[in-house]
C-alpha cells in the first residue's frame, strides 16, 4: 500500500487522471483528514464531473435498480445518478462502511464496470474511499477479490500541509499557533466522544471561533479546554503592530506556548515585504536561530501560496543580517 501525505495524494491523483489510467483505486485513512475533499479539487481542476455517492447509505437496489417487465422479460432500470457519458469521477465514498449485500453490487460495478443493464461510460474512474478498524470506524472486511482490483492509498495528516492550507484560507492564527505548540491534536480519536480534533473539525471550529462560539462541538472538550488556556497566553502577547513597523522591540516571550503564538501571529500578520524583515529581524535579535526558523519557515508557507516568492527571496539576500537564512527560504519556496 502506497502511503501519502494530503497534497502528494492530490498530486498522484492528478497524474492519474492526466494520463487516463482507469483501473480502480481505493484511498484508505481515517475520518477527517480530507480525503473526499481532494477527489472534489482533483475534479475541479482537471474539470470533469464528480459523481460522490455515500456507498454506506445505499441499499442493494438504490445501485442496482429495478427491475421492470418489458416484453416477456424484465429489464434493469438504472438509478439516475449513475453517469451515462461524458468523463468525470464516480466516487464511492465509505465503501467498506456498506453492508455485505451492498458491498456486492458495488464489486460488480468496479470489477466489470457495469451492473445489470448498465454501463460505466469509458471516460469515466471508479474511485473509492474508506476508514481503517483503528480509526474505530463500522467497518466490513473487504472481499480478497474486490480488495485485489484496487490501487490501495494510504493517506495520513501532515501539519505542515494544514498550516499551508490553514494559512491560505486565512483560518485564525491562534489555531495555527495552537496546533504548532500541539501538533498531536490535528488529529486525534477519542471513540469515547462524537467530536474531536481532525483538519475538518479545526475548520468547522474556525467558523465557531469567527463567531465567537465556543469550539468544544467541533474538536471536543478536552482539545477546546487546552485551546482557551492557550488563548489567555495569546492576550498577553506584545503588541504585533509596533513590531512589524519596526518601531518596537519587546522582550521575547519565555513561556513556550507563547513563544510559538508569538512568532507565528507575526508570521501571518506581516503583509509587506518590509513587515517581514521587521518581523525576522526581531525574532533573531531577541529569540535566536530555533525561532528564526520556525518564523521564517511559517513566512515562506504564505509567501509561496501567495505567489510573492521572489520579493521575499531578494529581501532576504539583500540583507546581511538575515542571509543565514537565505538557503533554508530557497529550499522552502521551491518545495
Amino acid at each position: 500500500m502506497k502511503k501519502l501525505t494530503i497534497n502528494n495524494l492530490s498530486k498522484y491523483l492528478n497524474s492519474i487522471v492526466e494520463h487516463n489510467v482507469q483501473s480502480s483505486l481505493m484511498i484508505w485513512g481515517a475520518p477527517g483528514i480530507g480525503k473526499s475533499s481532494v477527489v472534489e479539487a482533483v475534479a475541479k481542476k482537471q474539470n470533469i464531473d464528480l459523481i460522490d455517492l455515500r456507498i454506506s447509505q445505499l441499499a442493494p437496489t438504490d445501485l442496482r435498480g429495478i427491475p421492470v417487465p418489458a416484453e416477456n422479460k424484465a429489464s434493469w432500470y438504472p438509478p439516475d445518478f449513475l453517469p451515462t457519458a461524458g468523463k468525470g469521477i464516480l466516487f464511492l465514498d465509505e465503501i467498506n462502511m456498506a453492508p455485505p449485500a451492498v458491498q456486492g453490487i458495488a464489486q460488480q460495478l468496479i470489477l466489470d464496470r457495469k451492473v445489470g443493464s448498465y454501463k460505466v461510460p469509458d471516460g469515466w474512474f471508479i474511485w473509492s474511499a474508506g476508514n481503517r478498524k483503528e480509526d474505530f470506524a463500522a467497518v466490513f472486511d473487504m472481499p480478497a477479490p474486490l480488495a485485489n482490483r484496487f490501487i490501495h492509498l494510504e493517506v495520513s495528516t501532515n501539519l505542515d500541509e494544514f498550516k499551508e492550507y490553514a494559512l491560505k484560507t486565512e483560518i485564525d492564527d491562534k489555531i495555527i499557533s495552537f496546533l504548532n505548540f500541539r501538533p498531536k491534536l490535528l488529529h486525534k480519536i477519542d471513540k469515547n466522544s462524537p467530536s474531536w480534533p481532525s483538519p475538518r473539525s479545526w475548520d468547522i471550529g474556525n467558523k465557531l471561533l469567527n463567531a465567537n462560539l465556543d469550539i468544544d462541538p467541533a474538536v471536543g472538550e478536552a482539545c477546546a479546554s487546552e485551546f482557551r488556556s492557550f488563548c489567555k497566553i495569546y492576550k498577553t502577547l506584545p503588541s504585533i503592530e509596533p513590531i512589524l513597523k519596526g518601531k518596537a522591540s519587546p522582550k521575547f516571550p519565555s513561556d513556550l506556548s507563547a513563544k510559538y503564538a508569538l512568532t507565528c501571529a507575526l508570521a501571518v500578520r506581516a503583509k509587506t515585504v518590509k513587515e517581514v524583515e521587521n518581523a525576522l529581524l526581531y525574532v533573531d535579535s531577541k529569540a535566536g536561530a530555533e525561532w528564526l526558523t520556525q518564523c521564517t519557515y511559517d513566512v515562506s508557507t504564505i509567501w509561496r501560496s501567495n505567489k510573492k516568492a521572489e520579493q521575499l527571496v531578494d529581501m532576504i539576500i539583500a540583507n546581511k543580517k538575515l542571509i543565514k537564512v537565505a538557503e533554508n527560504v530557497q529550499k522552502l519556496l521551491a518545495a
